[in-house]
């Protein structure tokens, strides 16, 4: 599938490639890019076990890497891809980053921000969700089931 057939479905494919290295990493496989101008700007997969540090989500270490590569702390005219609806500290990250949009793939009913609201997030923050659910459910689940 080509970017311009359809462009969420393309990056989130992006992100789904950090979600599996995650998986390899023996890492909770979410995954996330950043796009503006139609180039990703920024690649994470959670890295909290390799780090050692809870907060090494996808999303922040995308945020992090984003903001240093354009030079600016606010990222209105970017584009998260994240395969797991983000935690509330994440959407909270969002918020204060003000990016534009937020895409991710499967929701996560324990933990995702929309369990606590959706006030966190930057009120013109555009959010899509359900790009590439399966496969992005699915990892979770494989990852997990191996886990037990």
């Amino acid at each position: 599938m080509g970017i311009l057939e359809n462009p969420d479905e393309y990056f989130m494919e992006a992100a789904l490639r950090e979600a599996r290295a995650a998986a390899e990493e023996d890492e909770v496989p979410i995954g996330a890019v950043i796009v503006a101008g139609g180039n990703i700007v920024a690649r994470a997969h959670n890295q909290t076990e390799r780090l050692n540090d809870a907060t090494a989500h996808a999303e922040m270490l995308a945020f992090t890497a984003a903001s240093e590569y354009l030079g600016a702390k606010y990222l209105g005219d970017c584009t998260l891809y994240v395969t797991v609806e983000p935690c509330p500290m994440c959407a909270g990250a969002a918020g204060w980053t003000q990016v534009g949009r937020i895409v991710y793939g499967a929701k996560d009913p324990k933990r995702g921000y929309s369990t606590v609201g959706t006030g966190m997030l930057h009120p013109r923050t555009e959010v899509v969700q359900g790009v590439l659910a399966d496969e992005c459910e699915w990892l979770m689940k494989e990852f997990f089931k191996k886990k037990r």
